[in-house]
């Protein structure tokens, strides 16, 4: 075990220890015990002293043990009222999961028949030849994709094609660090426009689900599309100004043909009726969790997607966000979450600066957490300002949910900060100063984005 890892579990398992033998006041047994898993999984997934999915699973598993009405404990206290086990092993069925699981069934099978990279032919076609145009038709490709599909598997995918368009540029041209970066940064972005783009989103509606406001798929678009399209062309306008291309034209050369099977025709319209029913889901008034069983019926009925398509499913990801479903429901049931926000003299902040301090401290921690970690802390102490009457009602916890998961996504500073970056930077072709440069300028400006519609778009059409 490594240094940092080693000094992980230490401080991770201080962090459980510390409630146990500590009297915090106004604080249930419940309550002490629920800080110590908080503060175990908080420090586990910092340091990643074990891989992420499994600090979500042991979560699980400790409340489960500690918190449930079947665990080891017999409460009898009258402030807390012990859930049954099922309420937190349930979260692996929350509605955001099958969402989820949807949209991973749809982005595979569309890789699997290279609906993918036919798409990215068709897209970029229309973009010319000239760099900046080619940039500007890498990201549009790369954030539209990354709103339906994994962003970390569209970035995989399109690095691939722009190896080819970087070798031949010069070797000294600035424009190759710009498209280089252009595909990570789009993808962060276009991952906030849909509910499945990133898992952050997930986090903040099952959290918001849990209290009762329903995020339908189509209202998330209109909450945050508006916002991706605005910062994909600053983000372009940004790179283009830092690494301005040398060259006026890039040979481009796009081959590929559809494929025409039975299955690859199965898929085409399965993906298209999918996304069609996502975003009309308020004319018709079916769920997204219950679309996004469609593509999972139908391309396995037919055998379009095989088991061992299925085995292939990122399930580590649907285990990360059940753990923090799972976390945030034993903080408000506990009271825990309750608590943490009265320690605080949240009364003092004016609006605009309560969502200011919770969309810069989600950005700031995303650049060096995972941005769904970061978003599975935050949600739950977010959701207790308006339990506790500090922000309003619905509105409130649908603006406070927003700012923390498009926040958290515009944290584009280090290789480390989303896996879109990591694949960018294992490339070779760019350093981390390239990427700090830019993705400062994009976070800060993306931060103050985030605060303007909460003040002057978002209220109009909650």
């Amino acid at each position: 075990m490594s240094k940092l890892k080693l000094t992980g579990l230490v401080l991770g398992l201080t962090g459980f220890v510390i409630p146990l033998i500590v009297t915090f006041p106004g604080l249930s047994l419940a309550g002490h015990l629920a800080m110590s898993i908080f503060l175990m999984a908080a420090v586990f997934w910092m340091f990643e002293t074990i891989p992420i999915y499994s600090t979500s699973i042991l979560v699980i598993f400790s409340q489960v043990t500690l918190l449930s009405a079947e665990g080891f404990i017999n409460y009898s206290s009258v402030d807390y009222t012990p859930l049954p086990y099922t309420e937190f092993i349930a979260t692996l069925a929350d509605p955001i999961i099958i969402l989820f699981l949807g949209g991973f069934v749809l982005a595979d099978a569309s890789v699997k028949y290279d609906f993918d990279k036919n798409l990215t032919r068709i897209l970029l076609q229309p973009f010319g030849k000239r760099p900046k145009f080619i940039m500007l038709g890498l990201m549009v490709v790369t954030a539209v994709l990354s709103a339906f599909m994994s962003n970390t598997a569209t970035t995989a995918m399109m690095i691939t094609v722009i190896l080819p368009i970087i070798a031949k540029m010069e070797p000294g041209d600035p424009a190759r660090i710009g498209i280089a970066l252009c595909v990570p940064f789009a993808a962060n972005i276009g991952g906030i426009a849909t509910p499945i783009g990133t898992p952050p989103n997930a986090v903040v509606i099952a959290a918001l689900n849990q209290q009762g406001v329903d995020v339908a798929f189509s209202s998330w678009m209109l909450y945050a599309t508006p916002l991706a399209i605005v910062m994909l062309i600053i983000a372009w306008q940004v790179l283009l100004r830092l690494y301005p291309p040398a060259l006026e034209i890039i040979p481009l050369k796009l081959d590929g043909v559809l494929k025409k099977s039975r299955n690859a025709k199965i898929l085409y319209v399965t993906f298209a009726v999918t996304v069609l029913l996502w975003v009309t889901e308020g004319l018709h008034g079916i769920r997204s969790s219950i679309v996004a069983l469609l593509p999972v019926a139908v391309l396995t009925l037919t055998s379009a997607f095989g088991k061992n398509d299925i085995r292939k499913l990122p399930w580590e990801v649907l285990w990360l966000i059940a753990g923090g479903i799972a976390l945030g429901i034993s903080m408000k049931e506990t009271g825990l979450a309750e608590w943490m926000v009265g320690a605080i003299s949240w009364e003092q902040f004016g609006y605009l600066m309560l969502l200011g301090v919770f969309g810069g401290v989600a950005l700031v921690m995303s650049n060096f957490l995972s941005n769904t970690v970061t978003a599975s802390l935050l949600i739950p102490l977010a959701i207790s300002l308006v339990t506790s009457g500090i922000l309003e009602g619905t509105a409130g916890m649908l603006m406070i949910g927003l700012v923390i998961a498009l926040s958290a996504s515009f944290a584009m500073v280090l290789p480390i900060s989303t896996p879109p970056n990591a694949i960018a930077v294992s490339t070779g072709m760019i350093q981390t100063k390239h990427m700090i440069s830019a993705g400062v300028i994009i976070g800060i400006i993306g931060i103050i984005f985030v605060l303007i519609l909460s003040v002057v778009y978002w209220p109009f059409i909650v």
